[in-house]
C-alpha cells in the first residue's frame, strides 16, 4: 500500500523473498574496539550448507531412480488415488565446519516448492540412505518440527534436536493433509540457489580476543533540539581499521570521513521514521520523536521521495530536511520512479528516455545546492519491480540518472545501490549492477520477519545480515564497496517477551563481525507488514524494545566523533 508522507511503497514482505542465506562457509571475526581480552559469549558468524545428496522414499516403480532426479516429491500414503503412494523426500547433510567451542547450536532445514498446498509436512530424523536410487519407505524417526501449510518458495523447519555439531545428518519430510504429490527443487536443480539447504547458526564460548587496545569512546551526540550543532571534536587516536577482502576500507584516523562518506572507524546508525497525519505530516518531528526516546541523535535519516518533484513527495530535500542537514545529520534519499499520491508508477525506460529530464534536473539542482555530500538512492529493490521493465532497463535508467546528475554538478550525491538481498535472486543481481563507477555504495535489506511472513524460524542479527554480505564477497559484486544496510529490522517473539531486546543489544556485535556495513538504518515502519499480536517490526513497539535498541546505539562502534554532530 502507499499512504502519503510514508513515501515508501511498504508492500507485504512475503515469507521466501527476504529469506536471504549464506552460500559460503566463514567463520566470525572480531573487529578492533573490543576492550576485554576475553569474552564470555560471541555471536558466530552462521553457516549455510548445501545437501550432499537426497532423494525420494518410495513404493512406487516407475518412479525410477530417484537419486538424480531435480525434484524431490512428498505424498500422503493415500496418493493421487494409489492406496501405497506415499513418498517421502530424504536429505542427507554433512557438517564439517562447526567450531569445537560452538554451543548453542542452532540449525535450520529449508527446501524450496513451487507452489502454496493446504498439507502438513514433518521432519523427522531419517534412518533411510538419501544415496539410493528409490529406497522403500520405513519407519519415521524422531518428528523435528512441521509446516502446517506448504509455501511458495523456501520451506523452514527447526531441526535443532537432530543437527547437534559436526556430522552426517540425514533429514526426510512427511506429508499428510493432501492425498497429491508435491514437488520440491532437489540437489540436482540447476539453480544452486534453490537446492535444500541446512543453516546453522551458534555461539561461541570464551575464547581471547585478538585486539587489547582500547577504542576511545566517542562523546554524546547532540540533543536531537539542538538547532547548532557544534563542529566535530578532535579526532581520538589512531587505530588501524579492519580492512575488508579487498583491502579497500578507508584508512586514516578514527573519526576520518571520506568523501564518499564512508566512516574510517565502526559505522553509522540511521533511521527511517515515517509521519503521519496525527503528528501533522511533520518529518523533522517523526525523527527527533525517537531520538529523544533512544538518548541520541541518529547519524543518518533516510527518506523516500517520488518523480513528482512537488511538496514532500518529490521537491526535495524539503524543510525537514533541510534542518536536518543543518543539524549535522546525514541524508539518504530514496529516489522512486512513482508518483506516491496518484499511486502510480513509470516504466524505466520512461526514465532513459528522456521524458523525466525536467524532473531529474530540477532534483539535481537542488541536490547540488545542498553543499554538503548526501546519499541518493535511485528505485531501491528493483528485482520488485517487474512491471517497470527488465534489469538491463534499470541499469540503463540508473546509468542515466547518475550521467544527468553530473552534468548538473550535483557532485555531493553519493550513490548508493539498494537491493532486497534474497537469496532467490542471486542470478540476477550481476546483471542488476550499474557498473562500479556508477555505484560508491551497495546497499541490502535484511530482516528477521519470524512470524510476520508465516516462518517459525528466529534469525539471530548475525545470521539476518550474513546471506548477502556473503554472496558479495564470494561474486565480487561491488568489491571493495562500503556496505549499508538501507532497511533492517525485527519483529518480537510472544512466546519470549525478551528476545527483540536481546535482538538489538546483539546487533553491534553483529556489526563488528561484518566490518564492510559501514551504515545500518532501521525501517521503524509497521506498514511494511501487518501489525498483530504476534507481529510488530517497529523498533519502539514496547519499552523493552526500546531499551534494547538504545543500548545498541550507545555502543562506541555505531557512536562516529563524526556523526550527528558533524
Amino acid at each position: 500500500m502507499t499512504r502519503h508522507g510514508l513515501h515508501r511503497i511498504t508492500r507485504f514482505r512475503s515469507g521466501p523473498r527476504r529469506k536471504a542465506i549464506a552460500i559460503g562457509v566463514l567463520g566470525g571475526s572480531v573487529v578492533a574496539g573490543i576492550v576485554a581480552t576475553m569474552m564470555p559469549l560471541l555471536a558466530s558468524d552462521d553457516l549455510s550448507i548445501r545437501a550432499a545428496a537426497d532423494t525420494t522414499a518410495t513404493a512406487v516403480t516407475q518412479d525410477g531412480d530417484n537419486a538424480a532426479k531435480t525434484t524431490l516429491a512428498t505424498c500422503a500414503t493415500r496418493c493421487d488415488g494409489n492406496p501405497r503412494g506415499g513418498r517421502e523426500a530424504v536429505i542427507e547433510f554433512a557438517v564439517t565446519t562447526v567450531p569445537a567451542a560452538a554451543v548453542n547450536v542452532r540449525a535450520t532445514l529449508r527446501v524450496h516448492a513451487w507452489q502454496q498446498f493446504a498439507a502438513t509436512v514433518t521432519a523427522h530424523a531419517s534412518p533411510l540412505s538419501a544415496r539410493e536410487a528409490r529406497p522403500g519407505l520405513a519407519a519415521a524417526g524422531d518428528a523435528l518440527d512441521s509446516v502446517t501449510g506448504v509455501s511458495k518458495g523456501f520451506n523452514e523447519w527447526d531441526v535443532s534436536k537432530l543437527v547437534t555439531g559436526n556430522g552426517t545428518w540425514t533429514v526426510s519430510l512427511a506429508q499428510t493433509g493432501l492425498e497429491s504429490r508435491i514437488y520440491w527443487a532437489s540437489v540436482e536443480n540447476r539453480s544452486p540457489d534453490l537446492r535444500p539447504s541446512l543453516l546453522i547458526s551458534y555461539d561461541l564460548g570464551s575464547r581471547p580476543s585478538p585486539v587489547t587496545t582500547t577504542r576511545p569512546a566517542s562523546p554524546p551526540s547532540a540533543s536531537p533540539t539542538s538547532a547548532s550543532p557544534k563542529p566535530s571534536p578532535t579526532v581520538a587516536p589512531s587505530r588501524t581499521p579492519t580492512p575488508s577482502a579487498s583491502g579497500t576500507l578507508p584508512s586514516g584516523r578514527c573519526g576520518s570521513v571520506s568523501d564518499k562518506l564512508v566512516p574510517s572507524c565502526g559505522a553509522w546508525w540511521g533511521m527511517y521514521s515515517p509521519a503521519g497525519s496525527s503528528g501533522g505530516w511533520d518529518h523533522g518531528k517523526a525523527v527527533t520523536d525517537v531520538e529523544s526516546q533512544v538518548g541520541r541523535k541518529f547519524d543518518i535519516v533516510h527518506r523516500y521521495h517520488d518523480f513528482s518533484n512537488a511538496g514532500s513527495n518529490g521537491a526535495f530535500p524539503d524543510a525537514y530536511e533541510q534542518q536536518q542537514m543543518r543539524e549535522g545529520r546525514l541524508m539518504f534519499f530514496a529516489w522512486e520512479s512513482r508518483n506516491f499520491s496518484a499511486g502510480t508508477s513509470l516504466k524505466w525506460s520512461d526514465v532513459y528516455n528522456g521524458q523525466q529530464d525536467e524532473t531529474i534536473d530540477a532534483v539535481a539542482g537542488r541536490i547540488r545546492a545542498a553543499k554538503v555530500p548526501v546519499f541518493m538512492g535511485f528505485d531501491h529493490e528493483p528485482e520488485d519491480e517487474p512491471n517497470k521493465g527488465s534489469d538491463a532497463d534499470f541499469v540503463r535508467a540508473w546509468r542515466y540518472v547518475h550521467e544527468r546528475f553530473e552534468r548538473a554538478g550535483a557532485t555531493n550525491a553519493v550513490w548508493v545501490w539498494t537491493m532486497m538481498g534474497w537469496s532467490g535472486h542471486y542470478s540476477r543481481y550481476a546483471g542488476l549492477y550499474p557498473g562500479d563507477q556508477y555505484v560508491d555504495w551497495v546497499a541490502y535489506d535484511p530482516y528477521n520477519f519470524h512470524v510476520c511472513n508465516g516462518s517459525k524460524v528466529w534469525k539471530s542479527p548475525s545470521t539476518t545480515v550474513s546471506g548477502f554480505y556473503r554472496w558479495l564477497d564470494d561474486n565480487g559484486i561491488g568489491a571493495g564497496k562500503p556496505r549499508m544496510l538501507a532497511e533492517f529490522g525485527t519483529n518480537f517473539d510472544a512466546a519470549d517477551p525478551g528476545a527483540k531486546q536481546r535482538w538489538f543489544q546483539e546487533f553491534p556485535a553483529a556489526l563488528k563481525a561484518h566490518p564492510k556495513i559501514k551504515a545500518a538504518i532501521y525501517f521503524n515502519s509497521a506498514g511494511m507488514t501487518s501489525r498483530t499480536s504476534t507481529c510488530d517490526m517497529t523498533m519502539n513497539h514496547d519499552a523493552a524494545a526500546v531499551a534494547g535498541f538504545a543500548k545498541a546505539g550507545q555502543d562506541p562502534y555505531l557512536r562516529q566523533p563524526t556523526g550527528g554532530s558533524r
